[in-house]
């Protein structure tokens, strides 16, 4: 599985090679004046120039493949996507919503922006899938990676027409691209801290062979709309999440840090919730 990341080293931009691990070097390839969203539509090699090695310290991680611009994204997602969570009122297409704007993504080590006046947060550990926009205004497919959306599902169970409010939190996402079909089997674990010390832990499982839809079926609904074929704008679409710390009776706090392991795949993400008002 080919797995990229873009970073800036030594102020200029580069495209990284390679899940990397704690500690070790990285393999850099300089981007020059070329852009690695039309590099990826364009069916380029992004490696085919000469890689450096640096010291992972020496670089900054950006989202993958955002924008300069925080407006050449939209963040959004499924709600109650997977087997776990159908019922008899599981619609044919499942509700759509937007999280905002390319800054709401947030890297791993940043902090989770939240409402002050959330009526229960909790973690959602979820596949994200990256879509980029071409000159003909289709979205096309780049890759995966993975990402924590943050929700106030409080708000949503107290009100099911608030779904949007519920989701103007940060959301967490991974710097890493891989490249493929979307993984058909994720697993992992939820690690929550309070001042220092564990105070909930439990397990997930996502991926498309836990969706209650085809994602073909969805995907297709979704872009059939001209308002999101604008061209060069990047779609980050969260899946949707198994159980979470809330089914379990836990409440997200001002200050948790939140940590994803997605284990199958080699990826953490961890985080501190902020609940903070405009």
């Amino acid at each position: 599985m080919t797995v990229l990341f873009e970073c800036t080293y030594q102020g200029r931009r580069h495209i990284g090679l390679g899940l990397p691990r704690d500690g070790e070097p990285l393999r850099l390839v300089p981007l020059g004046d070329r852009n690695l969203a039309d590099l990826l539509l364009a069916g380029d090699d992004p490696a085919e120039s000469e890689a450096v090695t640096v010291p992972a310290g020496e670089v900054t991680l950006r989202p993958p493949l955002l924008p300069d611009h925080p407006g050449g994204a939209l963040v959004g997602g499924f709600m109650q996507t997977h087997n776990v969570k159908v019922d008899a009122d599981t619609p044919t297409q499942p509700n759509w919503f937007l999280k905002g704007l390319g800054d709401v993504l947030k890297l791993p080590g940043q902090d989770l922006r939240a409402p002050v006046g959330s009526v229960a947060l909790t973690e959602e550990a979820e596949v994200v899938l990256v879509y980029v926009t071409d000159a003909a205004g289709r979205p096309r497919y780049a890759g995966y990676t993975f990402g924590n959306d943050l929700t106030d599902i409080g708000r949503f169970r107290r009100h099911r027409g608030h779904l949007s409010y519920a989701k103007f939190c940060d959301a967490a996402v991974a710097p890493w691209l891989f490249l493929g079909e979307p993984p058909r089997h994720v697993t992992g674990h939820v690690t929550i801290e309070r001042d220092g010390e564990s105070c909930w832990r439990g397990e997930f499982t996502t991926g498309t062979k836990a969706l209650h839809y085809g994602l073909d079926a969805i995907m297709s609904e979704l872009f059939s709309y001209d308002a999101l074929s604008v061209p060069g704008r990047v779609h980050y679409v969260y899946l949707g999440a198994d159980r979470s710390s809330f089914h379990d009776g836990f409440r997200i706090a001002d200050r948790d840090r939140v940590t994803l392991d997605f284990a199958s795949h080699g990826v953490t993400l961890s985080n501190t919730v902020r609940c903070e008002g405009p």
